[in-house]
């Protein structure tokens, strides 16, 4: 008989950590890992997997790393009911770690009625390390934008204590905000090789994740951002990248 040591319950996990690296999300069909996994809409699939879950799946949410029951979390939830959530998402946060968390939790918290385990886990991998200074910070921003008038950005960061803010055009909100972001980081020879947007949930309230691929000194740099608004979400993706390229 061989072994293979193969601990099956952290392939959920992984698989999303290497499609976050990537700046990438698994497609809904995708095997194990994907939304539509275990999922079953058809009434003869539904019928067959109440009668028999080995009817229709091989192996069950829990072996792969998948929490079967759900939980909503919102504004009046405590840091020890999220802290054991994480954990049974496959996450575990030391106590500075987990400040950091909850406080970007509570502010989420405070524009959003309820939280997921799918935006728990798009959070986390939002949550700036305590132990790792960030050089250019969002502190505000205006947009102007509409078919008939050319769109503006005033974008302010924080830069070393220091608020520098400057205004841009651009062909459209998001790109006016960029174009104002590079005025203050004055970046050299960076390049935006690709830019895209996507729910976390569904729902008006849903929570946008923007990833950006800057190309710089022949080398891809994948930033990142999340927020109820898509605007928001792209300049932090946007100042992650960045940052990372400094």
């Amino acid at each position: 008989m061989a072994e293979t040591r193969i601990d099956s319950t952290k392939i959920y996990m992984t698989s999303n950590l290497i499609y976050k690296t990537l700046g990438l999300r698994a497609p809904i069909n995708k095997a194990i890992v994907g939304d539509n996994a275990f999922s079953h809409e058809a009434g003869i699939h539904q019928h067959g997997v109440l009668q028999n879950r080995e009817t229709y799946e091989i192996m069950s949410p829990l072996s792969v790393g998948i929490p079967s029951n759900h939980m909503v979390f919102g504004k009046h939830s405590g840091k020890h009911a999220i802290r054991d959530r994480l954990q049974v998402l496959g996450h575990t946060l030391n106590e500075e770690e987990m400040n950091v968390f909850f406080e970007n939790f509570k502010n989420l918290a405070d524009k959003k009625r309820s939280i997921s385990d799918a935006e728990l886990i798009a959070l986390i991998g939002h949550t700036e390390s305590p132990y790792l200074s960030q050089e250019y910070k969002l502190d505000r921003f205006t947009v102007n934008s509409g078919n008939q008038m050319t769109s503006t950005a005033v974008v302010r960061l924080s830069f070393n204590n220091q608020l520098i803010e400057k205004v841009a055009l651009g062909h459209g909100p998001v790109d006016a905000a960029f174009n104002a972001v590079n005025k203050i980081t004055k970046g050299p020879d960076r390049i935006l090789d690709d830019y895209s947007i996507q729910s976390v949930t569904d729902g008006n309230d849903a929570l946008g994740e923007a990833t950006v691929r800057i190309k710089y000194n022949d080398t891809i740099y994948t930033g990142t951002g999340l927020s109820t608004d898509i605007i928001e979400a792209s300049i932090k993706a946007y100042i992650n990248g960045i940052n990372k390229t400094l």
